[in-house]
């Protein structure tokens, strides 16, 4: 991948087409960011850029990450993440990155932390079927059979209840369908997985 960049998800809205008709898009705030390091096949073993997004008190950061910083140039980020690429010659420590990189039309996958909605029970967490409703059935959304009678336990991978999102999920092919370097704004075509004010990260699509 050549083109990546970190965001945060504003919400959704509708844009029109050339032909009229409404596209869902999800409005993303794309950087700016800043090239904090960058990482090449001779030193490293790989190819790969680091990105620094959204803005950080100075007396909050600990004294290693502000010395990463100092040496980058760059004010104290957030968000760090790291980006493989083709041509890590490409870039340059401390350049600035933003929406501008991408172009209307171009396939992007997008990666997030769901949102995360606590304990849920195996209908709501995974589709399950309920009981009969009547009330003599006495069962009515319990998790079912756990499996084999003279094993003495439950088999490992059973579907039962338990936590609900809050997990790292990636969108592919997604259509970029507005890009303004100036004002930092990204559309995308579809939903992407998070809340709204979650950190997004925009990378070029790898399946086009």
């Amino acid at each position: 991948m050549t083109k990546a960049i970190l965001a945060r998800k504003v919400g959704m809205t509708r844009v029109f087409d050339e032909q009229g008709r409404a596209v869902a898009v999800t409005v993303l705030q794309a950087g700016p960011c800043y090239v904090s390091q960058v990482k090449s096949m001779e030193t490293d073993g790989y190819n790969s850029i680091q990105l620094g997004f959204g803005e950080k008190k100075e007396h909050r950061v600990n004294r290693p990450l502000r010395g990463h910083f100092q040496r980058a140039g760059i004010k104290p980020c957030r968000f760090l993440r790291e980006f493989k690429v083709d041509d890590p010659s490409a870039y340059q420590v401390g350049q600035e990155l933003n929406a501008g990189i991408f172009s209307p039309g171009d396939m992007v996958d997008v990666s997030a932390i769901t949102r995360g909605k606590g304990y849920a029970g195996s209908i709501k967490r995974l589709g399950f079927h309920r009981g009969p409703e009547s009330h003599g059935s006495n069962y009515h959304r319990g998790p079912g059979s756990l499996g084999s009678i003279t094993a003495n336990r439950v088999f490992k991978g059973r579907l039962l209840p338990g936590r609900m999102g809050g997990k790292r999920r990636t969108v592919q092919n997604l259509s970029v369908v507005h890009a303004d370097g100036d004002k930092n704004i990204l559309l995308v075509k579809g939903s992407i997985p998070g809340p709204r004010g979650g950190l997004v990260e925009v990378k070029q699509s790898v399946k086009k």
